[in-house]
Protein backbone atom coordinates (compact mmCIF):
# COMPACT_ATOMS: atom_id res chain seq x y z
CA UNK A 1 0.00 0.00 0.00
CA UNK A 2 1.28 3.52 -0.70
CA UNK A 3 0.58 6.72 1.16
CA UNK A 4 -2.27 8.12 -0.93
CA UNK A 5 -4.92 9.81 1.20
CA UNK A 6 -8.27 8.40 0.12
CA UNK A 7 -10.36 10.83 2.12
CA UNK A 8 -8.74 13.81 0.45
CA UNK A 9 -8.70 12.35 -3.06
CA UNK A 10 -11.24 13.96 -5.34
CA UNK A 11 -12.90 11.80 -8.01
CA UNK A 12 -12.94 13.01 -11.60
CA UNK A 13 -16.54 13.20 -12.77
CA UNK A 14 -18.10 13.54 -16.18
CA UNK A 15 -21.19 15.66 -16.63
CA UNK A 16 -24.40 14.00 -15.49
CA UNK A 17 -26.68 12.79 -18.27
CA UNK A 18 -29.96 10.94 -18.65
CA UNK A 19 -29.73 7.29 -17.63
CA UNK A 20 -28.29 5.17 -20.39
CA UNK A 21 -26.88 7.97 -22.52
CA UNK A 22 -23.89 6.37 -24.22
CA UNK A 23 -20.59 8.05 -23.41
CA UNK A 24 -22.14 10.29 -20.75
CA UNK A 25 -22.22 8.00 -17.75
CA UNK A 26 -20.82 9.23 -14.47
CA UNK A 27 -17.18 8.22 -13.95
CA UNK A 28 -14.47 8.26 -11.29
CA UNK A 29 -10.73 8.06 -11.89
CA UNK A 30 -8.90 6.17 -9.13
CA UNK A 31 -5.09 6.41 -8.93
CA UNK A 32 -2.99 3.28 -8.53
CA UNK A 33 0.76 2.73 -8.48
CA UNK A 34 0.47 1.24 -11.98
CA UNK A 35 -1.65 4.00 -13.53
CA UNK A 36 -5.19 5.27 -13.26
CA UNK A 37 -8.22 3.03 -12.95
CA UNK A 38 -11.26 4.63 -14.57
CA UNK A 39 -14.66 3.39 -13.36
CA UNK A 40 -17.78 4.07 -15.42
CA UNK A 41 -21.09 3.64 -13.60
CA UNK A 42 -23.53 2.24 -16.16
CA UNK A 43 -26.48 1.02 -14.10
CA UNK A 44 -27.67 -1.59 -11.60
CA UNK A 45 -24.62 -3.91 -11.36
CA UNK A 46 -23.13 -2.95 -14.73
CA UNK A 47 -19.72 -1.28 -14.45
CA UNK A 48 -16.87 -0.57 -16.84
CA UNK A 49 -13.35 -0.52 -15.42
CA UNK A 50 -10.54 0.69 -17.69
CA UNK A 51 -6.94 0.05 -16.72
CA UNK A 52 -3.71 -0.25 -18.64
CA UNK A 53 -5.51 0.00 -21.98
CA UNK A 54 -7.90 -2.82 -21.07
CA UNK A 55 -11.70 -2.65 -20.77
CA UNK A 56 -13.19 -4.78 -18.00
CA UNK A 57 -16.97 -5.07 -17.65
CA UNK A 58 -18.80 -6.27 -14.58
CA UNK A 59 -22.24 -7.77 -15.24
CA UNK A 60 -22.97 -5.88 -18.47
CA UNK A 61 -26.72 -5.95 -19.10
CA UNK A 62 -28.34 -4.00 -21.93
CA UNK A 63 -31.46 -3.22 -19.89
CA UNK A 64 -29.45 -0.88 -17.69
CA UNK A 65 -27.58 1.27 -20.17
CA UNK A 66 -26.57 1.98 -23.75
CA UNK A 67 -23.26 0.21 -24.40
CA UNK A 68 -23.02 1.21 -28.08
CA UNK A 69 -20.44 3.98 -27.59
CA UNK A 70 -18.39 2.06 -25.02
CA UNK A 71 -15.26 0.07 -25.88
CA UNK A 72 -15.25 -3.63 -26.67
CA UNK A 73 -14.38 -5.86 -23.74
CA UNK A 74 -11.05 -7.44 -22.98
CA UNK A 75 -12.56 -9.06 -19.90
CA UNK A 76 -16.12 -9.60 -18.70
CA UNK A 77 -17.07 -10.68 -15.18
CA UNK A 78 -20.40 -12.38 -14.46
CA UNK A 79 -21.47 -12.71 -10.82
CA UNK A 80 -24.21 -15.28 -11.43
CA UNK A 81 -26.70 -16.45 -14.02
CA UNK A 82 -29.70 -14.22 -13.18
CA UNK A 83 -30.98 -12.04 -16.05
CA UNK A 84 -29.96 -8.76 -14.39
CA UNK A 85 -26.31 -9.88 -14.21
CA UNK A 86 -25.85 -12.25 -17.14
CA UNK A 87 -27.02 -10.99 -20.54
CA UNK A 88 -25.79 -13.15 -23.40
CA UNK A 89 -26.84 -10.62 -26.03
CA UNK A 90 -24.85 -7.79 -24.44
CA UNK A 91 -21.87 -10.06 -23.80
CA UNK A 92 -21.92 -10.96 -27.48
CA UNK A 93 -22.09 -7.33 -28.59
CA UNK A 94 -19.19 -6.34 -26.32
CA UNK A 95 -17.00 -9.28 -27.28
CA UNK A 96 -14.13 -9.21 -29.76
CA UNK A 97 -11.35 -11.61 -30.67
CA UNK A 98 -9.65 -12.55 -27.43
CA UNK A 99 -12.37 -11.40 -25.01
CA UNK A 100 -12.32 -13.50 -21.84
CA UNK A 101 -15.42 -14.10 -19.71
CA UNK A 102 -14.96 -15.05 -16.05
CA UNK A 103 -18.09 -16.64 -14.63
CA UNK A 104 -19.70 -19.18 -12.37
CA UNK A 105 -20.42 -22.83 -13.27
CA UNK A 106 -24.12 -22.05 -13.79
CA UNK A 107 -23.22 -19.29 -16.24
CA UNK A 108 -20.94 -21.72 -18.08
CA UNK A 109 -23.94 -23.96 -18.72
CA UNK A 110 -25.31 -21.13 -20.90
CA UNK A 111 -22.02 -19.82 -22.32
CA UNK A 112 -19.34 -22.46 -22.89
CA UNK A 113 -15.72 -21.51 -23.38
CA UNK A 114 -15.23 -19.01 -20.56
CA UNK A 115 -13.09 -19.11 -17.46
CA UNK A 116 -15.06 -20.77 -14.67
CA UNK A 117 -14.32 -19.84 -11.07
CA UNK A 118 -15.93 -21.23 -7.96
CA UNK A 119 -15.84 -19.48 -4.58
CA UNK A 120 -12.26 -19.47 -3.32
CA UNK A 121 -10.63 -19.88 -6.73
CA UNK A 122 -8.59 -17.26 -8.55
CA UNK A 123 -6.96 -16.54 -11.88
CA UNK A 124 -5.06 -13.79 -13.68
CA UNK A 125 -6.39 -12.31 -16.92
CA UNK A 126 -4.75 -9.43 -18.81
CA UNK A 127 -2.40 -8.96 -15.87
CA UNK A 128 -5.30 -8.51 -13.42
CA UNK A 129 -5.59 -10.89 -10.49
CA UNK A 130 -9.19 -12.03 -10.01
CA UNK A 131 -10.33 -13.75 -6.82
CA UNK A 132 -13.81 -15.30 -6.65
CA UNK A 133 -15.38 -14.92 -3.19
CA UNK A 134 -18.73 -16.06 -1.76
CA UNK A 135 -21.95 -14.14 -2.43
CA UNK A 136 -25.22 -15.43 -1.02
CA UNK A 137 -28.27 -14.82 1.20
CA UNK A 138 -28.63 -15.81 4.82
CA UNK A 139 -31.84 -13.92 5.63
CA UNK A 140 -33.83 -13.03 2.54
CA UNK A 141 -35.66 -16.01 1.09
CA UNK A 142 -37.62 -16.64 -2.10
CA UNK A 143 -39.70 -19.10 -0.06
CA UNK A 144 -39.05 -20.72 3.33
CA UNK A 145 -35.58 -22.27 3.21
CA UNK A 146 -34.95 -21.15 -0.37
CA UNK A 147 -32.65 -18.08 -0.54
CA UNK A 148 -32.71 -15.72 -3.48
CA UNK A 149 -29.01 -16.48 -3.92
CA UNK A 150 -27.93 -19.88 -2.57
CA UNK A 151 -24.47 -20.35 -1.13
CA UNK A 152 -21.97 -21.43 -3.76
CA UNK A 153 -24.06 -20.39 -6.79
CA UNK A 154 -22.74 -16.85 -7.19
CA UNK A 155 -19.45 -15.01 -7.00
CA UNK A 156 -18.20 -11.72 -5.75
CA UNK A 157 -14.86 -10.68 -7.23
CA UNK A 158 -11.76 -9.06 -5.77
CA UNK A 159 -9.64 -7.47 -8.51
CA UNK A 160 -6.09 -6.18 -8.09
CA UNK A 161 -5.05 -3.13 -10.10
CA UNK A 162 -1.47 -2.20 -9.32
CA UNK A 163 -1.44 -1.65 -5.56
CA UNK A 164 -5.22 -1.28 -5.20
CA UNK A 165 -7.79 -3.96 -4.47
CA UNK A 166 -11.38 -3.60 -5.67
CA UNK A 167 -14.20 -5.75 -4.27
CA UNK A 168 -17.34 -6.10 -6.40
CA UNK A 169 -19.60 -8.08 -4.12
CA UNK A 170 -22.27 -9.47 -6.44
CA UNK A 171 -25.66 -10.30 -4.94
CA UNK A 172 -24.96 -10.99 -1.30
CA UNK A 173 -25.77 -10.17 2.26
CA UNK A 174 -23.35 -9.37 5.08
CA UNK A 175 -22.00 -12.90 5.20
CA UNK A 176 -19.34 -14.13 7.67
CA UNK A 177 -16.77 -14.66 4.89
CA UNK A 178 -16.45 -10.90 4.55
CA UNK A 179 -14.35 -10.93 7.71
CA UNK A 180 -11.62 -12.62 5.66
CA UNK A 181 -11.40 -9.86 3.06
CA UNK A 182 -8.08 -8.03 3.41
CA UNK A 183 -6.79 -4.63 2.28
CA UNK A 184 -9.85 -3.63 0.24
CA UNK A 185 -9.44 -0.13 -1.13
CA UNK A 186 -12.73 0.19 -3.03
CA UNK A 187 -15.84 -1.85 -2.32
CA UNK A 188 -19.05 -2.08 -4.36
CA UNK A 189 -21.82 -3.43 -2.14
CA UNK A 190 -25.43 -4.16 -3.21
CA UNK A 191 -28.32 -2.65 -1.34
CA UNK A 192 -31.81 -3.55 -2.50
CA UNK A 193 -34.63 -5.59 -1.03
CA UNK A 194 -35.59 -8.33 -0.94
CA UNK A 195 -32.63 -9.64 -2.93
CA UNK A 196 -29.53 -8.31 -1.17
CA UNK A 197 -28.91 -5.97 1.78
CA UNK A 198 -30.58 -3.27 3.79
CA UNK A 199 -28.50 -0.16 4.53
CA UNK A 200 -27.96 -1.57 8.03
CA UNK A 201 -26.59 -4.81 6.56
CA UNK A 202 -24.25 -2.86 4.28
CA UNK A 203 -22.98 -0.89 7.27
CA UNK A 204 -22.35 -4.14 9.15
CA UNK A 205 -20.49 -5.56 6.15
CA UNK A 206 -18.31 -2.46 5.95
CA UNK A 207 -17.40 -2.78 9.62
CA UNK A 208 -16.21 -6.34 8.98
CA UNK A 209 -13.55 -5.54 6.38
CA UNK A 210 -13.23 -1.73 6.47
CA UNK A 211 -12.74 -0.66 2.85
CA UNK A 212 -11.28 2.79 2.33
CA UNK A 213 -14.07 3.76 -0.09
CA UNK A 214 -17.59 2.32 -0.28
CA UNK A 215 -19.68 2.57 -3.43
CA UNK A 216 -23.29 1.38 -3.01
CA UNK A 217 -24.47 -0.25 -6.25
CA UNK A 218 -27.37 -2.47 -7.37
CA UNK A 219 -29.56 -0.16 -5.26
CA UNK A 220 -32.78 0.20 -7.33
CA UNK A 221 -35.05 2.42 -5.18
CA UNK A 222 -33.18 2.04 -1.86
CA UNK A 223 -32.51 5.29 0.01
CA UNK A 224 -28.71 5.36 -0.16
CA UNK A 225 -28.59 8.52 1.97
CA UNK A 226 -29.09 6.29 5.01
CA UNK A 227 -25.57 4.90 4.69
CA UNK A 228 -23.52 7.90 5.79
CA UNK A 229 -25.32 8.32 9.15
CA UNK A 230 -24.94 4.59 9.82
CA UNK A 231 -21.19 4.83 9.23
CA UNK A 232 -20.52 8.22 10.81
CA UNK A 233 -18.37 6.71 13.56
CA UNK A 234 -16.28 4.61 11.17
CA UNK A 235 -13.26 6.82 10.61
CA UNK A 236 -11.24 6.37 7.44
CA UNK A 237 -14.17 5.01 5.39
CA UNK A 238 -15.57 7.25 2.67
CA UNK A 239 -19.05 6.66 1.20
CA UNK A 240 -19.32 7.68 -2.44
CA UNK A 241 -22.76 7.67 -4.03
CA UNK A 242 -22.80 7.60 -7.80
CA UNK A 243 -25.71 7.48 -10.22
CA UNK A 244 -26.47 3.80 -10.88
CA UNK A 245 -30.01 3.69 -12.33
Amino acid sequence: MNGISFLMMQPVLMAAAPAGAAGEFETDVLPTAAGDLKVTFIGHASLLLQFGGKAIYNDPVGQFGDFSALPKADLILAAHDHFDHFDLDTIGKLSKAGTQVVMTPLCADKLPGGIVLKNGQETTVAGIRIEAVPAYNLVHMRSPGVPYHPQGAGNGYVLTFGDKRVYIAGDTENIPEMKHLKAIDYAFLPMNLPYTMTPEMVADAVRMFKPKVLYPYHTTDTDVSRLKPLLKDEHGIEVRVRRMP
